[in-house]
């Protein structure tokens, strides 16, 4: 029984995020599409891809507020701007949560508080060197092209709107295609993030396995015995040369 797992966003934490938001603006064309304040951080989203939901968004995290809350800026104390975490949306976070403890894995920080937002987190240890953020959300039902239609009609959500204005456009816009993880044990990763996470498998070889969500999110696993596992790189389409962001290595895709 599939419950709806699918990967929406990979998010990167910086002290800092304006570099970043000029980079996504302005050299890769990506929209803003959201943006906000909560208690410890404040998050950005930019849609890299085409206006009909060809792509994947990027979130950026930068610490706000930290007095109340100081994990996001713990985090950057410890491991410096990167890569903070994948997001997969799910119809329902029991079920998730119900799947996910049978696979013998422990989540954290659930939260049901808000109806509109649900959560809860794995842990780097059990999610191949990655926070996984489990997210049942009902704040746009419509889905994602009606989000950017209305988006390119009237701005992006700005709850508020904290950030510098991004740069212009530096051509078309160019499409996040992949996020690549590293991973020691090529086979667990993909039971993890086929199996439990319904991912679909497009490619397979002994050192990578590709897989896609509904929505078209694509991820890919490599085997790397000698390196930590975690985020590698973003594979970009349209990008013209590698561009290290945000401690984050953004690599051009033919």
């Amino acid at each position: 029984m599939t419950l709806g797992f699918d990967l929406d966003h990979v998010a990167l934490a910086a002290l800092d995020t304006d570099d970043a938001l000029r980079f996504l603006t302005g050299e890769l064309a990506g929209t803003v599409i959201f943006g906000g304040q909560s208690i410890g951080f404040r998050p950005m989203q930019v849609w890299l891809g085409t206006a009909n939901g060809d792509g994947m968004p990027v979130e950026l995290l930068e610490p706000w507020a930290v007095e109340q809350n100081d994990f996001l800026a713990r985090f950057l104390a410890k491991h410096g701007a990167g890569p903070h975490h994948l997001t997969f949306k799910v119809t329902s976070l029991t079920d998730a949560l119900e799947r996910v403890r049978a696979a013998g894995l422990m989540p954290v920080n659930v939260d049901v508080s808000d109806p509109e937002w649900k959560e809860a987190f794995l842990m780097p240890k059990e999610a191949h060197g990655t926070v996984v953020q489990l997210a049942e959300s009902h704040g746009h039902p419509e889905g994602r092209d009606a989000l950017l239609q209305h988006v390119a009609a009237n701005g992006p959500n700005m709850h508020p709107r904290w950030w510098t204005d991004p740069a212009p456009p530096a051509g078309p816009p160019a499409r996040l295609r992949r996020v690549v993880l590293r991973t020691p044990v090529l086979a667990d990763a993909v039971v993890f993030f086929a199996c439990t996470l319904e991912g679909v498998v497009e490619h397979e070889s002994d050192q990578r396995v590709e897989l896609v969500w509904p929505r078209g999110a694509r991820l890919a696993l490599e085997r790397h015995v000698d390196a930590a596992p975690g985020v590698d790189r973003l594979e970009v389409e349209g990008l013209r040369a590698e561009r290290t962001v945000v401690g984050t290595r953004f690599v051009p895709l033919d």
